[in-house]
């Protein structure tokens, strides 16, 4: 549907970051309120000795909605439930990384069979049929997607990936890390907090106003005029361009994006190190798809270029046209 008229270049940014980009304020406060119920109902999942005994000053909210770079629609909630090891431990050098249970825990039961490797699906599958016990969530659809049980409720838009973690001790690179099932069974490493404050960082030293470029170019990035890359994949690349910007992002969305599409050719096309220093690269497009990124970022760019011209030279409603070339008929006319 097509969005109502602005007056100018500036209106029309407004309203479609407000209507149509950004996550609805309301919707987001019913959905913190419905994290947090979560949560709580995990908690009393205490009670029940064959369960996993909790480590819940561990418990985290993680992805974009969590690091407020999510755009529309608000769709799915990302939590990681940290659970005790109770003495378990874990070989860091080697992979996939296998748990092994102390003799005194309460998790033999979840144990890949006739061995003391803990065995993550089992973990989830675990999560999943005390989940279903829960009143409110009797009509709720549940289910595993390899890491995380995922619960959709009918009352709400979204639902929750519920992914279970243990925390490790301190290793010899003086860091914690977080083991998250790996879709196999085992457990592999991750770090959420650092993309977080990686986030919060970049974004305080350029005034606020990274956050609105990090969700608009998300919503160009689906937009069905050519593959798309995976939403962190662009956030990354977003964030490290301006992690290495001399000058501070402007609070006017459309003087960040021409940049932003002219740094895309490129980066697109390069490895993309993993902000977490787990992963390495993180750029596994094919190569077909990364040149068509390239190539649709080129042409989005030079639009945009006109774009800002056309409004210098004080033709706000040209310049509004060739915006809504970029983004769609969503983008006000």
């Amino acid at each position: 549907m097509q969005a109502q008229r602005a007056r100018d270049v500036n209106q029309a940014f407004r309203e479609f970051l407000s209507d149509i980009v950004n996550l609805d304020s309301e919707k987001v406060s019913v959905a913190r309120s419905s994290r947090d119920w979560l949560f709580e109902q995990i908690a009393g999942f205490q009670s029940d000795a064959t369960f996993p005994k909790s480590y819940s000053e561990h418990d985290i909210a993680y992805g974009s909605c969590a690091r407020r770079t999510k755009k529309r629609p608000l769709d799915d909630i990302d939590l990681m439930v940290c659970l005790s090891a109770q003495g378990s431990t874990y070989d860091p050098f080697s992979t996939p990384y296998r748990i092994t249970i102390h003799e005194d825990s309460n998790l033999h039961s979840l144990c890949h069979d006739d061995t003391k490797y803990l065995n993550s699906t089992k973990i989830i599958n675990k999560f999943i049929q005390k989940l279903s016990g829960v009143p409110q969530y009797s009509k709720a659809d549940l289910k595993r997607n390899g890491v995380a049980a995922v619960l959709s409720l009918t009352s709400y838009d979204w639902c929750f990936d519920i992914v279970p973690c243990f925390m490790t001790t301190v290793e010899s690179d003086g860091r914690t890390y977080y083991l998250i099932p790996d879709g196999t069974g085992h457990w592999m490493k991750t770090d959420p907090r650092i993309d977080k404050a990686r986030v919060t960082e970049i974004n305080q030293a350029h005034d606020g106003n990274v956050l609105n470029v990090i969700r608009i170019i998300k919503y160009w990035n689906r937009r069905p005029t050519m593959p798309s890359m995976s939403s962190y994949l662009l956030e990354v690349i977003i964030l490290d361009y301006y992690a290495r910007h001399a000058g501070t992002a402007s609070s006017y969305i459309d003087l960040e994006i021409p940049s932003i599409l002219d740094h895309l050719v490129y980066a697109i096309q390069a490895s993309v190190e993993d902000p977490q220093g787990i992963k390495g690269n993180l750029n596994d497009l094919p190569w077909e798809d990364r040149q068509k990124i390239s190539d649709r970022a080129k042409q989005d760019a030079a639009k945009a270029h006109e774009a800002r011209r056309l409004e210098t030279e004080g033709d706000q409603g040209a310049s509004i046209k060739k915006w809504a070339e970029i983004f769609g008929t969503g983008f006000p006319a």
